[in-house]
């Protein structure tokens, strides 16, 4: 597979789009790579631990073979594949993505039923998630769907980094198909997010381009009054 060589892109903007190149951000104690793939214009981000190397990656989303390129090239281990949720544009990759790395999979048992693989690690709110040296959270956001979860770790400066599937996105939460699962959503979304992390953190999500928690909380009110 040399022909897919990545180059990384270090200027962090944390706007990608299908086919351009990965962008890296580093931060103390972490690098954080972001990549789109599929024609759902999906991220899939790749965590690693600048003391260990060792390694997660959110969501094998699509692109099986740029993303185990991507996996191989910043090595050295990848411990976990962590999926969001059981929306299939979010999970086109893993089932290859695991064979060719080895690496057990997670997801919420709430939402492992639809998944091409069962994972080998069922993930439940608050549970850590441990990398290396780096201690990631789950955070189960219900409404989306059943089991969603985004995952959560703080670098050694102090700032809180949220890979939030697609719960939550600049602009609002994530597509809900009835008002009860948009108030649930919203609710966990206010109770777990924006009412335990501060305004400085930083929200990866899904689709799309990144945000933090200060852009989006003044709309919040916003968000409940129109309903979606």
């Amino acid at each position: 597979m040399s022909e897919l060589h990545l180059a990384i892109d270090d200027g962090y903007t944390g706007h990608v789009t299908p086919g351009s190149d990965p962008q890296r951000r580093t931060v103390n104690g972490a690098q954080i790579i972001k990549m789109s793939v599929g024609p759902m214009d999906n991220n899939a981000y790749l965590i690693h631990c600048t003391e260990s190397g060792r390694g997660v990656l959110i969501d094998a989303a699509n692109e099986p073979r740029r993303l185990i390129r991507l996996i191989e090239e910043q090595g050295p281990g990848l411990d976990l594949v962590v999926t969001t949720h059981q929306h299939p544009d979010h999970w086109q990759a893993l089932e290859e993505v695991a064979a060719a790395t080895a690496a057990p999979t997670a997801a919420h048992p709430l939402d492992a039923g639809p998944l091409p693989i069962r994972p080998d690690v069922l993930l439940a709110d608050g549970e850590p998630i441990h990398i290396g040296e780096l201690r990631l959270s789950v955070i189960h956001l219900r409404g989306h769907t059943p089991g969603s979860v985004a995952v959560a770790f703080t670098d050694g400066d102090g700032r809180t980094h949220i890979f939030s599937g697609d719960a939550l996105f600049p602009g609002g939460v994530g597509k809900t198909h009835t008002p009860e699962s948009f108030a649930t959503l919203l609710h966990d979304v206010e109770s777990k997010l924006f009412a335990q992390y501060r305004d400085d953190t930083a929200v990866y999500p899904g689709h799309g381009d990144d945000t933090t928690l200060a852009a989006e909380r003044p709309h919040l009110p916003e968000w409940r009054t129109r309903g979606w």
